[in-house]
């Protein structure tokens, strides 16, 4: 099982706008691709900061997916032109987890 953290700052003002966008285009978008979101918040003490977890059963099923939602005419006509007024996409963090083995992740 792999992990994916994926750390956005949203420009100033934007949150509720991202959020809007994030769980009623994004989301739904690549969950009908085939992917798993984990979850997602918004940080308590950091107003830009906002964090979503995405799951993959293993680096060819990350791949495969990546492929099929980042190359597709929906995300890069519809979905990718606006993500530069909403997000700082230059301070993204991609981090790849892998659960311990007790965790309730696995």
């Amino acid at each position: 099982m792999i992990y994916e953290l994926r750390e956005y700052r949203i420009k100033k003002g934007k949150m509720k706008q991202w959020l809007k966008f994030f769980e009623g285009e994004i989301v739904p978008f690549q969950v009908a691709q085939g992917m798993v979101v984990a979850g997602s918040f918004t940080a308590i003490k950091e107003a830009d900061l906002f964090v979503w977890l995405r799951r993959f059963r293993s680096e060819g099923e990350r791949l495969r997916l990546y492929k099929k939602v980042y190359e597709s005419d929906h995300w890069q006509k519809r979905i990718e032109p606006k993500i530069g007024g909403l997000l700082n996409t230059s301070a993204t963090v991609v981090t790849q987890l892998s659960p311990t083995p007790k965790s309730v992740l696995q």
